[in-house]
């Protein structure tokens, strides 16, 4: 049960429990969901007059007030306006993010407009692979912006940023195997004393200068872009650093609900975010020197040290969120096909979404380390980060607009009114980040056309591959009346066998080299398929559907056992809640044997796919996980057997 789903279930009660149940899971969106955005304004205005843009801002206090101005209305329309407001709106059974967003459209291709669907779900896909690069950037930028605050403890300690920030990832990434519901719990204490002192030290800035307060009014937002759009434009590339960790809002939304990541930020973290933006705005005023660490000179002097100890936990949390959620996006693009089926742990009994994926957490770990090498500082590593941000928050907007039209019915003048408005917005910081292309904007877009391409070739060599093995395998009910007929030449062994296959028209292929190699064929056959739904996940009721098809004086049953997109499909669990009157109680699954189909891919000459497409998805397949582990099969009854597919 989710977090969403623990707080209905307390609804009934007693209304201090359900008070009580209701700040928990606030805490714990705060703890999970703001980290990154939380975190922003560590680097964010700093980075936006830095002289390392290679199309530096000047400080003046016109371009303050109009950066700040465009800061706070940016997060405005972004955050409050298309994720909190709009976007958490759009939910497949409760879960949010981009990819519960192409299951939803997935389900409707079928229907009137499906050309459309099926674009926007593939515009979908793309901006799921965008957040692989921003997984790799995000804990590579945060930790790195955190311990350059030591520069402003003691310039000496510059030459410590990079290598202290390599150990403290590599450890991050070390611990990932022991699971986060430990260190989960003092999350959410963590982040609200965060932002209550973000706040506070805001607060106490915009004393230096309560002049600032004026930027609230868009007046200077608009007046900064009009007057000086040739410098306005530009700053919006860095001023989208604002809004990193807006689609974590509605990423995390199957996991604590809509209304307390809702509240979290509108009673906390917006009131703290714009606190902080405002007191850095008025130091700068006060002494533009100060634009060196606007964040940490906010700070007393005895103070900083301390300061920049909190702000590493602090991004460290942040990173971990994004961490975590590229583990659940790579396992939901797994289950929808995309990805090759991965080895997934689970690292607590009592939260489902809570696992670990190591191929993914290696792979992370050594891009992120690249990166922190590569580029040294925070503000080199900000010109590529707001690349993924942008085009993830516009794809995010599109399809969010199609789910209002084909679901809800929204008027076509509306969404054409709001629509324009937020994807003009949207497409105003596109063309700003394409500015810094070859700067660093190159970097995510490379990660995400690689991962576009590895997950389209997958999905396209999956169909083949299925098409192959479905002719190899040939007709269930022939093989059957083979079988009957004596045909086929096998001697009928007591016991249970469970073969596990696509689907009920074909005969399974390890079932048929049973027959036709072994010459024998078990009493009771079941013929297991496992789907996967467009529902994150399936109530044990619904979990499994029989069918003897008419082959129960045969003794072949077909099972279908149906999985969420967010649960592991382990078999014997399932075939466990199988009704024994279903099946007359004839199998004896405690001693039941597992037959496995291991394809070997090879390269052919037909022309299915590009060449090196074929190459590309034969070398993806060697990620697979192992299947009996995969499904849970008991090593001691499973006997795999194989067989040659071409591509």
């Amino acid at each position: 049960m989710g977090h969403g789903q623990q707080a209905a279930a307390t609804s009934g009660g007693h209304p201090a429990r359900r008070g009580a149940a209701g700040l928990g899971i606030v805490v714990g969106a705060l703890g999970v969901v703001f980290g990154d955005i939380g975190t922003s304004p560590i680097y964010s205005l700093q980075t936006v007059f830095s002289p390392e843009d290679p199309h530096p801002i000047p400080v003046s206090a016109n371009n303050v007030f109009g950066v700040v101005s465009l800061i706070f209305w940016s997060v405005m329309i972004i955050v409050t306006i298309t994720y909190v407001l709009l976007a958490m709106r759009a939910d497949n059974d409760g879960e949010g993010g981009i990819m519960a967003l192409i299951t939803l459209l997935r389900r409707w291709s079928g229907e009137r407009g499906r050309r459309a669907a099926l674009f926007l779900a593939g515009l979908g896909i793309f901006g799921a692979a965008l957040f692989f690069g921003d997984s790799m950037i995000t804990p590579a930028i945060s930790v790195l912006s955190a311990v350059e605050g030591l520069k402003t403890v003691s310039p000496d300690f510059e030459d410590l940023v990079v290598p202290i920030t390599a150990v403290i990832i590599v450890v991050l990434f070390l611990v990932q195997r022991r699971g986060t519901a430990a260190v989960g719990r003092v999350f959410g204490p963590v982040m609200i004393a965060w932002f209550v002192v973000v706040g506070v030290l805001g607060a106490i800035g915009i004393t230096h200068h309560p002049g600032i307060l004026a930027a609230l009014s868009p007046t200077y937002a608009i007046g900064f872009l009009a007057g000086h759009f040739g410098i306005a434009f530009f700053s919006l590339a860095t001023v989208v650093l604002t809004v990193t960790g807006a689609e974590a809002l509605y990423a995390d939304m199957g996991h604590f609900g809509r209304k307390p990541i809702t509240w979290a930020w509108v009673a906390l973290v917006l009131p703290a975010l714009t606190l902080s933006y405002f007191g850095q705005g008025a130091l700068i005023l006060e002494n533009p020197a100060n634009i060196s660490s606007p964040f940490f000179l906010l700070v007393p002097g005895w103070g900083r040290l301390l300061m920049v100890i909190f702000a590493t936990v602090a991004t460290v949390i942040a990173s971990q969120a994004v961490i975590t959620g590229a583990y659940s996006v790579a396992s939901q693009a797994a289950q929808l096909g995309y990805l090759p089926r991965l080895r997934i742990a689970h690292t607590s009994e009592s939260h489902i979404g809570q696992i670990y994926v190591p191929w993914i957490n290696w792979l992370l770990m050594v891009s992120v380390l690249t990166l922190v090498f590569a580029f040294r500082s925070s503000a080199a590593l900000a010109f590529a980060y707001g690349m993924a941000v942008t085009c993830t928050i516009t794809i995010t907007t599109l399809l969010f607009f199609y789910v209002a039209r084909a679901k809800w019915g929204t008027s076509r003048w509306l969404i054409g009114i709001g629509g324009t408005v937020l994807l003009f917005v949207d497409l105003l910081f596109v063309a700003a980040n394409l500015t810094k292309f070859v700067h660093g904007g190159w970097l995510p877009l490379l990660i995400g056309i690689t991962a576009f391409t590895i997950m389209t070739t997958w999905q396209r060599g999956r169909e083949i591959v299925t098409a192959e093995r479905a002719r190899a395998e040939g007709s269930l009910r022939q093989f059957v009346d083979s079988l009957r007929d004596g045909s086929a030449g096998a001697s009928i062994v007591p016991g249970t066998a469970v073969f596990l296959n696509r689907g009920d028209e074909t005969a399974p292929l390890a079932m048929r080299a049973n027959a036709e190699h072994n010459h024998v064929r078990h009493a009771h056959a079941v013929i297991l398929s496992i789907e996967t739904e467009p529902v994150p996940r399936i109530a044990p009721e619904n979990r499994l559907v029989v069918n003897d098809l008419g082959y129960s004086d045969d003794g072949i049953t077909h099972v279908t056992a149906k999985f969420g997109y967010m649960e592991t499909p382990v078999v014997p669990s399932a075939l466990a809640t199988l009704d024994p009157s279903a099946t007359e109680g004839r199998l004896n699954l405690d001693e039941a044997s597992y037959f496995l189909s291991k394809i070997e891919l090879q390269r052919g000459h037909e022309k299915t796919m590009a060449d090196w497409r074929k190459r590309l998805f034969i070398a993806t397949s060697h990620i697979t996980a192992d299947a009996a582990e995969y499904f849970g099969l008991p090593r001691d009854r499973t006997v795999i057997m194989g067989s040659h597919i071409e591509v």
